[in-house]
């Protein structure tokens, strides 16, 4: 097998409550990992918000969008402005048929969307309570070739379930990219 050289850019950072904000900070962050030469970048789950799964409130339903929407919309122009592979970390989607996913979609240099992966091992812990929001995804374990390599989109706690990343190896993935939300939070008392 040839020899691929990929420098990636990973992308974890600190959000706002305003969504147009950090879509501005995320816009700066793709361009400087760009201007280091990064040919994919990826960004984290649920990058335009505030992880909003530590409460169960209807309120943050508000957060979904369809696909295209102003996020995806959003990552096309990244992606096409910054000339990178962009693993859209992930987003609230809400399909078609009324139901809620956390979604992580890649988009090719030129802005268009070469996968759509959904998120399949949903959490239920204090803190994470993600099946109140998500629907376990639907679409299987996704293989997208870009770069000249092959590429998975897997989502957080998808990473605690190994028949993902082997099924992955297995189909020929050769980078599996994880976005996650995970952080830290004031000790439970």
């Amino acid at each position: 097998m040839p020899e691929n050289k990929i420098k990636l850019g990973l992308i974890q950072t600190e959000v706002s409550g305003n969504i147009d904000t950090n879509l501005d900070k995320t816009a700066k962050l793709i361009h400087e990992a760009s201007g280091k030469g990064a040919d994919i970048v990826c960004l984290q789950e649920l990058f335009a918000s505030r992880y909003f799964a530590q409460t169960k409130d209807n309120k943050f339903f508000d957060l979904a969008e369809e696909i295209p929407g102003k996020i995806t919309n959003f990552l096309s122009k990244a992606a096409k402005d910054n000339n990178v592979t962009l693993v859209g970390g992930s987003l609230f989607e809400k399909s078609r048929d009324n139901k809620y996913y956390n979604t992580s979609l890649i988009f090719d240099k030129q802005g268009k969307i070469i996968s759509k992966y959904r998120k399949i091992h949903i959490p239920n812990d204090p803190k994470y309570y993600e099946q109140f929001y998500f629907s376990p995804g639907d679409l299987g374990f996704v293989q997208t070739k870009a770069d000249n390599l092959v590429i998975s989109p897997l989502i957080c706690y998808d990473q605690w379930y190994p028949e993902a990343a082997r099924v992955n190896a297995l189909k020929g993935t050769q980078i599996i990219f994880y976005p996650t939300a995970i952080g830290w939070f004031e000790k439970m008392r």
